[in-house]
């Protein structure tokens, strides 16, 4: 008999002191920072999904005081003052992007593409913001280093206050794709087994979803 697992919300820690430091990010974080003593307005944090682009924007929005919004939203209207953006992507709309760059406010964006490469990926039609966007200053936020996949599995666990003894976290990063995604997924999927199955996360439980087949697909 399994126990029923509700879809309860899971609240990430999204402050300075909860961001892992690590290599592959900490020029992205020492700029961050540097506010309000940045050498440009607008800059970009840029890497795969989950690798921390949100919470390190998140800490940038409470300390500039800025709102955030998502770049499918963009709209005419443009919002005053400091702004983030989040997950610059193809469709964008690109006389509004241009303008937020143009107006000279404090902005930061987000996008899982360094901004150089942002006018061949998604097919700019404005000259002026194919420009812009291959000047922007970019940050990477990721390189598979082992401290910060630890780090990451760690306080992944923390947010969900789960306390996984390190041999079992180690074992589990071991064996999973190396990326933030793939970690988060699981970490997910463990708890869900751990809350049915009644049982701590330890190395039976991990070695056990690691040797079964993968959760069904959704779409």
């Amino acid at each position: 008999m399994t126990q029923l697992v509700l879809p309860l919300e899971t609240r990430s820690a999204q402050g300075r002191a909860d961001f892992i430091v690590a290599p592959g990010n900490e020029r992205a974080v020492a700029f961050i920072d540097s506010y309000p003593g940045w050498p440009a307005p607008a800059a970009a944090l840029f890497g795969p999904p989950a690798c921390g682009k949100s919470h390190l924007a998140a800490v940038w929005a409470q300390k500039a005081g800025a709102a955030i919004v998502e770049a499918a939203s963009l709209a005419a209207n443009i919002p005053q003052g400091p702004l983030v953006v989040e997950n610059v992507a193809a469709g964008v709309l690109e006389a509004a992007l241009f303008a937020l760059l143009e107006r000279g406010a404090p902005l930061l964006l987000t996008a899982q593409a360094p901004p150089a490469e942002w006018p061949g990926l998604f097919d700019f039609q404005l000259p002026d913001l194919v420009s812009r966007s291959r000047a922007l200053l970019g940050f990477a936020l990721w390189a598979p280093d082992d401290a910060l996949l630890m780090g990451l599995a760690v306080k992944l666990f923390a947010d969900r206050q789960l306390d996984v003894p390190e041999a079992v976290v180690a074992h589990m990063i071991r064996s999973l794709e190396r990326s933030p995604g793939a970690i988060r997924d699981f970490i997910a999927r463990a708890d869900a087994a751990a809350l049915a199955e009644k049982r701590p996360i330890n190395l039976s439980l991990i070695k056990g979803l690691l040797a079964g087949p993968p959760p069904p697909s959704l779409f």
